[in-house]
């Protein structure tokens, strides 16, 4: 049985510093990010807002997914956020 995968987008403001990141568990990772438990970039930026996220059956789609999101401009990232959350709200609170 394939294991679900998540693609997300945080940020630390309205049009401000992105990270895409993949995961098994978003709830798990999300609260990890905001909680400061995960070293490095996102630590460093204070990156705690989930404004995007997408849900895929498999775990390989989604770290597919990430990759090809990680080579857009930014002006695309910034596209795909606008038409899911267009308030820049912090989706956590859906789970």
């Amino acid at each position: 049985m394939a294991k679900h995968g998540y693609v997300y987008i945080l940020t630390n403001q309205r049009n401000g510093t992105l990270y895409i990141g993949v995961t098994s568990n978003l709830p798990k990772r999300i609260w990890e990010h905001r909680n400061g438990v995960v070293p490095g970039f996102t630590k460093s930026h204070r990156l705690k807002i989930l404004v995007y996220y997408e849900v895929f059956d498999d775990i390989g789609e989604a770290r597919l997914r990430e990759l090809q999101m990680k080579k857009w401009r930014r002006a695309w990232k910034l596209r795909v956020i606008e038409e899911m959350n267009p308030q820049w709200l912090d989706l956590y609170d859906e789970f």
